[in-house]
């Protein structure tokens, strides 16, 4: 596929363009890889892969705001409006179903409310943990109740429902909770869309202090190849905490508002988003690097290789799709489909575990 070729929805208003680097259909099937990703702004989890020609696979499900996801041995976890949903692959190696070989069937779904969940992860036992953003902590899955708080940053006096400081993003390292994002310090109801600027923070978990601040909102935090990953999306630059000095270290500017980051060996993917046309967007210095680049901003993914900083492929999309939240890989998955509950194919999915 060249750059100038497109997928697109079919003839409805309004419609979606995707269009792809010329050689990143080539590096998914070099890396026998998929992509998975969120938009929470029309509720769809994407799936990204390749058809049995090579061509691009772009196969959606609907999930009202639907935003974190996270990969498991077989499957995925994904956050929506008032609920987690674990899925599960129930097909068997080897198995394929119109040239798909992953299907995602949503098996459990945990009612939570609207908790504003961003970023999950599962630890080293393999529990869920996520970060309950309009609460302001970490907390993880309840038989009983919306969620289970165990861990707020110090300088939260109490837990409420009025994200104080958005808390928003969550590292793991040796299958623990390590590292978590928060746009401000503040303690008090939205005090935070007052510090979008320079009040973003990283904070050590274990040891609830402050390892980074100055940042402009930061997401989506990352330990990989031994560095602390983070996107200093009101800026457009991703880069890593130096956590001997404090400081965070850029390594490349994305065209774009970031929210979403994995890696795949030496490359990350990172989710871009276009700037909404409202206050807690606007007046970012991202605005002012994309005019002195004279580019606007887009949304998609970038790949980019840690080893140099530069961006050697991405993907991205036009139309009704604005914003993206959440991005992971999927190893060793071709051509990815998943079920949802607007059509009555789940209905008809029947399997039995051998």
């Amino acid at each position: 596929m060249n750059a100038s070729d497109t997928i697109v929805t079919p003839a409805t208003t309004p419609t979606l363009e995707i269009n792809t680097s010329r050689q990143f259909l080539s590096w998914l099937a070099e890396h026998r890889l998929s992509i998975a990703f969120t938009t929470y702004q029309i509720g769809k989890v994407y799936f990204v892969g390749l058809k049995p020609d090579n061509t691009l696979s772009v196969f959606e499900r609907s999930f009202n705001r639907c935003m974190g996801l996270c990969a498991t041995a077989n499957g995925l976890y994904m956050s929506s409006l008032f609920q987690i949903w674990r899925f599960e692959n129930v097909f068997e190696t080897g198995q394929q179903s119109n040239g798909f070989d992953r299907l995602y069937v949503p098996q459990v779904g945990y009612t939570t409310g609207d908790l504003d969940i961003h970023d999950m992860a599962v630890d080293s036992n393999g529990r869920l943990i996520f970060v309950n953003t309009l609460f302001g902590c970490l907390a993880t899955l309840s038989e009983t109740h919306s969620f289970k708080p165990f861990w707020q940053p110090f300088f939260l006096s109490k837990l409420a429902a009025e994200d104080r400081c958005h808390l928003n993003g969550l590292a793991m390292k040796d299958g623990q909770p390590a590292y978590v994002t928060a746009v401000s310090q503040t303690d008090i109801a939205d005090g935070w869309r007052e510090h979008r600027m320079h009040g973003g923070v990283v904070i050590d978990v274990a040891r609830n202090e402050i390892v980074c601040s100055g940042l402009s909102m930061p997401h989506s935090p990352r330990w990989h190849q031994g560095k602390l990953w983070v996107l200093n999306s009101g800026t457009g630059d991703f880069g890593y905490v130096d956590l001997n000095t404090g400081r965070f270290e850029s390594i490349c500017f994305c065209p774009g508002y970031m929210r979403g980051l994995s890696f795949h060996g030496d490359f990350a993917l990172v989710g871009l988003s276009k700037p909404r046309e409202n206050k807690t967007f606007s007046g970012l210095s991202l605005d002012d690097h994309l005019k002195s680049k004279q580019v606007e901003a887009r949304c998609g993914i970038q790949v980019i290789d840690l080893r140099t900083g530069d961006i050697v492929h991405w993907l991205r999309m036009e139309g009704i799709v604005n914003e993206l939240y959440d991005v992971v890989p999927l190893p060793e998955a071709r051509r990815p489909m998943a079920l949802g509950f607007k059509t009555d194919e789940i209905r008809r999915m029947l399997s039995i575990e051998t």
